[in-house]
């Protein structure tokens, strides 16, 4: 990795150990059996700059929460109730079955959903995304690896398309952490997904040219090398990769390697890595 790139991928004006001004927005982070990346998305959030509960799902089924005192609904990454019926699919039924009415209504405001990971496969299972035509069906799916296992490791991503997530952004690089992020769809979704500019971040190689569907560049042989989509409104990212798991410099797994090449090249070390401006965007739509 060259210091070039090490420089790309973090941020010397956004320190991960400052106190940032924080937005009145707030973020509900939804929680639950086998999720288990609650405490990340909500430091991560809230150094960009915005307050958030983690609820449990089980509360907001009784009503000791309610979405709606909320502006953005996170479902963080995990195996939730162990992936036993497919990954997201148990999660996303309870959803569907108990408070499908309230996170309609809440898309119906000027609110933002975000999945990552597990909360990605939650979502495709939940038809938030695509959402064409405000239709919520399931027209993706996020199959088993291509390699049959479950893949960790760091990954490149760039943005397929300009919008309020990728704002600002030239590449992330962060960590992948699942089984099933294959992702699929029909010739016919691919074709409205590149048409309306819905594919928002592909993986990569680290000089930002395709993957082209090459391992370890594409982790798990997604078609078109897609790692996250949005909405055809906008309003809902759903994204493979943890940019909440390498939020700091140090969070990147060659940072000494990078420490060292930036100091010869007289390049200030930051705190924070590049992949906190996807964050930083979300604050900002609510600013």
């Amino acid at each position: 990795m060259t210091a070039a790139n090490a420089m790309q991928n973090a941020s010397p004006e956004k320190d991960a150990s400052s106190c940032p001004d924080m937005t009145k927005a707030k973020a509900l982070i939804m929680s639950g059996f086998g999720i288990n990346s609650e405490m990340e998305t909500q430091e991560v959030l809230l150094r960009a700059g915005m307050g958030s509960d983690v609820v449990h799902i089980n509360d907001l089924i009784t009503g000791r929460a309610e979405l709606g005192q909320y502006r953005l609904l996170v479902f963080p990454g995990g195996f939730s109730y162990g992936d036993d019926t497919g990954a997201g699919n148990a999660f996303a039924n309870r959803v569907r079955n108990n408070l499908w009415k309230d996170v309609l209504e809440f898309l119906e405001g000027d609110n933002l959903v975000l999945g990552i990971c597990n909360g990605f496969q939650i979502l495709a299972n939940l038809g938030l995304v695509p959402a064409f035509d405000h239709h919520f069906k399931r027209d993706i799916a996020l199959m088993p690896n291509r390699k049959g296992v479950l893949e960790c490791r760091f990954v490149t991503l760039k943005p397929g398309a300009e919008n309020l997530w990728t704002r600002g952004i030239e590449r992330i690089f962060c960590p992948v952490a699942h089984g099933e992020g294959n992702f699929s769809c029909s010739p016919e979704t691919l074709r409205r997904l590149r048409e309306q500019d819905m594919i928002a971040f592909t993986y990569c190689r680290e000089d930002l040219s395709p993957a082209n569907g090459e391992y370890p560049f594409n982790p798990n042989g997604s078609v078109d090398d897609i790692a996250g989509i949005t909405s055809a409104d906008g309003k809902v990212l759903g994204l493979m990769p943890h940019p909440e798991r390498a939020m700091e410099f140090v969070n990147l797994y060659d940072w000494p390697l990078r420490k060292e090449q930036m100091k010869r090249k007289g390049m200030p070390v930051p705190t924070a890595s590049l992949n906190m401006q996807l964050f930083g965007n979300i604050v900002d739509y609510f600013r």
